[in-house]
């Protein structure tokens, strides 16, 4: 499909065009090394601050981490927090608080959350350069 068509088609289903510079990644306000820790794309600030506004809790954070389980061994988990633990990496895109525990941190570092916006599908993607495979169903992941 050209771009052309593309645009035509998601003019024609009601959505707006994505910019693509809002896919590109950010780096916290307060980073002292922005490839140490990880980095949200606008589009996935955005999204995450709304979420937290839909939730009724704007102050809360988004927990970013993983787990042993799923298809390849690791997975991704996305989820709210209104505690920051000591030991949490405390991250400030833009006044979202984005939190990552220290062994999460190994598998996660210099990672970037994304949210994309697709015919069928759409939410949060980690592009993660320390992921070496994934499973099928982009849930999971070996390092």
């Amino acid at each position: 499909m050209s771009l052309t068509q593309h645009m035509s088609l998601t003019q024609s289903l009601g959505r707006k065009s994505e910019n693509p510079s809002d896919h590109l990644p950010v780096a916290p306000a307060n980073a002292v090394d922005e490839n140490a820790g990880v980095r949200l794309t606008k589009k996935a600030i955005e999204m995450a601050k709304q979420a937290l506004v839909k939730r009724a809790t704007p102050e809360a954070a988004l927990r970013l981490g993983v787990r042993g389980g799923g298809c390849s061994g690791v997975s991704y988990a996305i989820e709210f927090s209104d505690k920051v633990r000591e030991r949490d990496n405390l991250y400030d895109f833009d006044g979202l608080k984005v939190v990552v525990d220290p062994k999460s941190l190994v598998y996660l570092r210099g990672a970037v959350l994304d949210y994309e916006v697709k015919l069928m599908q759409h939410g949060f993607r980690f592009l993660n350069p320390n992921e070496k495979s994934g499973c099928g169903c982009g849930e999971s992941f070996t390092v």
